[in-house]
């Protein structure tokens, strides 16, 4: 296998909507950003696949030996190598991974946020970086179109939080900022008992109208010379954003099961952005 058939391979798998967007790019920048994307995989998957915290803390540090090895000219693992050709073309610097990979590192340290600007750090890591890099993929010309991205990022970051805030109770992490579950009276055993009430729901409205606002704000950082280049990026925003009205509509019941979209549903989403803007 090459390492382009295993980047290609680690996007398909991961059954994610990041997928649908690629699918619309031209050949060279959807072969860029399918090896970026199978790099956040692989971290993120030392952490959602985590049984002993001490191994996990192990092989995000040799991530970051790779990364930095990588950058140094000598990429060992598949993923590295189908990247690091493909670096200097869409200005993917090293400090890129390295965040990357500290966001994950914060996971195994972190399992709850005391407010809001501590989980904006936290997005900013995992999602905010990503949206920079991806937006460089997809062809960026103005400066403001990084903060854009960052925007967005956090945007999509916020509804993951939402839609997986049953499956990380589970894991005993709690995303939610504390000072919010005060705010709404909702205690924190609340939620790791995946108990519902009249509270919980006032709370996840809360975050979800966050959410929104920060993809109207994100939208409104797109200066028009560059929305065209960024149409995956927006598709994403149109896939994010129904699953988003999904969940409210279903009046977050997002405690005891995990709230999609289907595969049909999220390529009718991208095209009609690809078509339509």
């Amino acid at each position: 296998m090459t390492p382009q058939d295993y980047v290609q391979q680690k996007a398909v798998a991961s059954g994610s909507s990041f997928y649908y967007a690629f699918l619309f790019l031209p050949k060279p920048r959807r072969a860029a950003v399918t090896a970026f994307y199978a790099f956040c995989r692989e971290v993120d998957d030392v952490v959602d696949d985590m049984i002993d915290p001490g191994v996990a803390a192990t092989k995000l540090a040799w991530w970051q030996s790779e990364v930095a090895k990588s950058f140094a000219g000598q990429p060992s693992h598949p993923v590295m190598q189908a990247l690091m050709p493909l670096v200097a073309d869409y200005a993917i610097e090293e400090r890129h991974l390295q965040a990357i990979i500290e966001g994950c590192q914060m996971d195994l340290s972190q399992t709850r946020y005391l407010d809001y600007p501590g989980l904006q750090r936290y997005c900013h890591l995992v999602a905010g970086i990503v949206g920079e890099v991806a937006a460089n993929i997809f062809g960026q010309t103005q400066p403001q179109t990084t903060a854009y991205a960052h925007k967005l990022g956090q945007a999509l970051q916020l509804t993951n939080i939402i839609r997986d805030v049953g499956e990380d109770a589970l894991r005993g992490r709690i995303y939610l900022p504390m000072n919010d579950l005060q705010r709404f009276d909702v205690k924190a055993n609340e939620i790791l008992q995946r108990t519902y009430s009249d509270r919980f729901t006032a709370l996840m409205k809360f975050q979800a109208d966050r959410a929104q606002g920060l993809y109207d704000e994100a939208l409104a950082l797109l200066v028009p010379a560059d929305r065209r280049a960024q149409k995956p990026g927006l598709m994403m925003a149109s896939i994010y954003r129904a699953l988003l009205n999904e969940i409210e509509r279903d009046n977050f019941q997002v405690l005891h099961q995990r709230v999609s979209l289907t595969p049909l549903r999220k390529l009718w989403l991208a095209w009609k952005v690809q078509a339509f803007g």
